[in-house]
């Protein structure tokens, strides 16, 4: 359990302000370089894969069909004060009723992969046993349906909707949880292994252990600092064992991934303790999981940095060589930096983006200060800065060198609501995806193996426990009548989808979805209208 060496050239944000610096050019990755076109654009390499991604919970609804019981996120968004408005994802977006639309919809606006989670409950509704072959013919259908329309499936193992019978008996807290994992995992890869090539075992675990457990703002809602550190610690196990089922099941084209929400976590100023601040919000932001499943080990400065909480007695001998598993990609999921600085008096609210909690997701750094990041706001609050994909793509490409890697989710809320046409127009995500597809074609410019990007989201939908309060869609969602309506940045992503190249994020004045994207009328004339 030895430390991993820290990563260098992170930018001192005295007076918040700073750029990470460029690391030297590396060799292409296995797509080739990309490039740039006598007239300045951007060109991505062929094979580069453009989807889109979405998560069970956020737009399925039917949570009571078809067998599937309740996950820990319909015991939360259903317990009074914990979601915006008292939502719930009972309905969400109707997508477990009107799959075939939106898969439709995808294909009209030519995005080529499409990143989709699978619920537990509804395909083991106890979280043990055998599967319930209802819920699996449903996903059987959904790929089968995306692999007609020529789009390439990735299939997310666990989105945080842990089934609430595994929560009642202890949840991830919980050793057993992470073998139960492993035995839907399995599951799930004979049933679609036949169909799916890509697949990832968590979403950012980073979530499920810490504003889970920690913070309590998300499912299951406790607060409890040690059960979070035992969360992390075995949803590392989980992703071990998860990976090793899966390619006990797989064919031998199937490629394993994990997709996590790195920190890029800057020191305010260059002084000491705020570089103190730093090494201990990246190694709780970042190191807890990736120094585990990339090199199968623990900082031995986070044993330190806890030693109040826990002795870690719960890690077993084997348990990080379990955790380090081959993987074929790496996942970044990436919104905004944060900045940090040693304690202040301030006695302000905690500004790390993360919800409002009395209780912190940072373990064993509760002193530790979060600064507003500089730059423009989405409606999240968060600072829109693509430098920090740039760094993220770089540190990994220097941490893990020879792996590929994938922007597994990248995106943008925005008040954005229908015009007098009835269109939508959100030049304010197109900047924003500019911007960080940008930095993206820089970074594989400066060596970065990079295969895809997976934009959040394909529509809106229900945004966790802010409810239907923030829309990060591409496609914008009637939550009254579920009407489906593309908007700009919809046709604005076919364009680049279909092309390889970065458009300019403003196409001009008047210009309609067709105009902007290329595509044909159907997908942007107006709303899909309700099943």
């Amino acid at each position: 359990m030895t430390d991993v060496p820290d990563v260098p050239d992170v930018p001192d944000l005295n007076g918040l302000s700073g750029t990470p610096r460029t690391p030297p050019a590396g060799r292409p990755g296995a797509l080739g370089q990309p490039a740039s076109g006598p007239s300045g654009e951007l060109r991505f390499p062929p094979g580069f894969l453009w989807g889109t991604a979405t998560a069970a919970y956020q737009i399925e609804g039917a949570v009571r069909e078809d067998g599937r019981t309740p996950s820990i996120w319909d015991t939360f968004s259903h317990t009074p004060g914990r979601t915006a408005g008292g939502d719930t994802g009972d309905t969400a977006t109707g997508h477990y009723h009107r799959w075939r639309e939106d898969v439709a919809l995808m294909k009209e606006l030519g995005y080529g992969a499409y990143r989709f989670s699978v619920a537990w409950p509804r395909v083991q509704p106890t979280g043990r046993g055998p599967a319930v072959q209802r819920g699996l013919d449903f996903y059987r259908a959904l790929v089968d349906e995306l692999l007609a329309a020529g789009i390439t499936p990735m299939v997310t193992l666990y989105h945080w909707d842990l089934p609430q019978e595994l929560e009642d008996a202890g949840g991830w807290p919980e050793r057993d949880t992470a073998h139960r994992y492993a035995e839907y995992a399995r599951l799930v890869g004979e049933a679609l292994g036949d169909r799916v090539e890509h697949w990832a075992t968590l979403n950012e675990p980073w979530c499920s252990a810490f504003l889970g457990y920690g913070s309590g703002v998300h499912a299951p809602g406790r607060t409890d600092p040690a059960a979070a550190l035992r969360a992390a610690h075995h949803l590392n196990l989980a992703h071990g064992l998860g990976t090793a089922a899966l390619r006990s099941v797989l064919p031998a084209r199937g490629k394993v991934t994990v997709s996590l929400n790195a920190g890029v976590v800057r020191p305010l100023t260059g002084s000491p303790g705020d570089a103190d601040a730093r090494r201990r919000i990246d190694i709780l932001a970042t190191r807890v999981f990736s120094d585990p499943m990339l090199h199968g080990t623990y900082p031995e400065s986070l044993f330190a940095d806890t030693a109040g909480i826990t002795d870690w007695s719960f890690v077993r001998d084997g348990d990080l060589a379990t955790a380090k598993q081959r993987l074929d990609a790496l996942g970044l999921n990436y919104y905004s930096p944060t900045v940090v600085s040693a304690a202040t008096d301030d006695g302000g609210p905690r500004r790390d983006g993360h919800g409002k909690s009395d209780h912190s997701p940072w373990i064993g750094a509760d002193d530790v200060a979060f600064h507003q990041p500089p730059g423009e706001l989405t409606a999240m609050d968060w600072s829109v800065d693509p430098t920090g994909l740039h760094e993220l793509i770089m540190r990994f490409t220097r941490e893990a060198p020879g792996l590929p890697l994938l922007v597994t989710e990248n995106g943008a809320a925005y008040e954005d609501r229908p015009g007098p046409d009835g269109r939508v127009h959100d030049p304010e995500r197109i900047a924003y995806l500019h911007g960080h597809l940008a930095a993206v074609h820089r970074a594989m410019a400066d060596g970065a193996d990079v295969r895809g990007y997976f934009l959040w989201s394909l529509m809106d939908n229900f945004e966790w426990s802010f409810g239907y309060a923030k829309r990060f869609g591409l496609v914008r969602v009637d939550y009254e009548t579920l009407a489906r309506v593309p908007k700009t940045s919809a046709h604005w992503y076919s364009r680049l989808a279909r092309t390889g190249v970065l458009p300019d994020p403003d196409p001009g004045p008047g210009a309609g979805a067709d105009a902007a994207a290329g595509t044909s009328a159907g997908a942007g004339s107006g709303p899909v209208p309700a099943a």
